[in-house]
């Protein structure tokens, strides 16, 4: 009976160790267990972010504080140009449509305001080069002096480009490229300093007494002209059929290093087919506002157009459109009966389609 009750025992104290064993061995699995389950959850949880730096807090809410600032009016925006009433609401402060052939005032709109020109500079710039007969194959390298130390606008082409001058050409009637502007200028006999007085001298033997300039790219608010004076320009950079195939081509491609590089025209209106236009060129500086000159064909006649001042991203293509319908409709000077248009400090009485000539603003200079 004692060799049962120990075999028993034994048993019993086997199978306490064995269900120890047991348990013991399951213990770990189900730590390793919960703490994968609890890696899981943790590994799903969002990341806390990284605490601010009091700095940057305080200076992002002092950003959003701070008022818009409105952008730099123009010369023609301070001298009050904007208040003049036109019978064809245009956007522009200074505008000037006439026959090129008769020199016939169809529109105008404070044609003697003098007021910086942009970009339009470079029609004087190209009517320079050209006349100079300097060699268009001739490779010229793109310099930190060509870099705009006026408005610090940028370019894609870089410091170090090298392109001929009829490529530099080319950009800067098509594509208002500023570098090549100033590069054209920089590399004429006598320099840079020799080229902008060449320029004046041209402009005074034009009769462009209105007309002053500083430089050969227009990024400065002191090169400026009027609408009068522009219109000469034009009708003389016209005869030239080198300016007139570059200002109106569409698009040029040059190649920048390794890569080809497309640049597009300034004018969209080149690429309309209703349009007939053998010369033109934009620009715009804050101080000048959006600027637009042409020579098109309509009718049958060869005019003109002049719009300086406008206000508005596409403003001056919508003042040639709003020219071109009223050129070619009912009311117009050269299809219909009436007469020229001068705009005024008109009201809406007298600020019809067949306004006759009334009092302009005074010479702004």
């Amino acid at each position: 009976m004692k060799t049962i009750a120990t075999l028993l025992s034994g048993a019993a104290l086997s199978g306490v160790l064995l269900l120890a064993g047991t348990c013991a061995s399951l213990l770990p699995v189900e730590s390793a267990q919960a703490a994968t389950s609890k890696s899981k959850a943790t590994s799903v949880r969002k990341a806390k972010p990284a605490p601010r730096s009091p700095r940057k807090v305080a200076a992002r809410a002092a950003a959003r504080e701070v008022a818009v600032i409105p952008a730099k009016p123009s010369f023609g925006q301070m001298y009050g140009l904007h208040d003049t009433e036109d019978p064809l609401d245009l956007k522009s402060s200074v505008a000037l449509v006439l026959d090129q052939d008769t020199n016939e005032v169809l529109f105008s709109k404070n044609p003697q305001a003098v007021l910086p020109i942009a970009s339009i500079t470079k029609l004087m710039t190209a009517l320079l080069v050209v006349e100079a007969r300097q060699d268009l194959e001739e490779k010229i390298t793109i310099t930190d002096e060509d870099k705009d130390t006026e408005k610090f606008t940028g370019s894609r082409l870089a410091v170090g480009t090298t392109l001929t001058r009829g490529e530099l050409l080319h950009l800067a009637l098509m594509s208002s490229e500023n570098r090549a502007a100033h590069a054209l200028g920089r590399n004429y006999p006598g320099g840079l300093e020799t080229f902008v007085a060449a320029m004046n001298t041209k402009a005074q033997l034009l009769g462009m007494a209105d007309t002053h300039y500083v430089e050969p790219t227009g990024l400065s608010s002191r090169n400026q002209s009027s609408a009068r004076d522009l219109a000469v320009l034009v009708k003389t950079a016209h005869q030239f059929p080198l300016i007139r195939e570059l200002s109106t081509s569409p698009e040029y491609t040059v190649a920048l290093g390794r890569r080809q590089v497309r640049f597009g025209t300034t004018n969209g209106l080149v690429r309309k087919a209703d349009w007939d236009i053998g010369l033109q060129k934009t620009g715009f500086i804050n101080e000048a506002g959006q600027c637009l000159v042409m020579q098109a064909q309509m009718a049958g006649r060869k005019l003109i157009m002049v719009f300086l001042d406008s206000a508005g991203k596409y403003s001056r293509i919508g003042d040639a459109e709003r020219v071109r319908k009223w050129l070619l409709g009912a009311s117009s000077p050269i299809t219909g009966p009436a007469t020229a248009v001068t705009a005024a400090t008109a009201t809406a009485a007298t600020a019809t389609a067949t306004a006759t000539t009334v009092s302009v603003t005074p010479t702004v200079k």
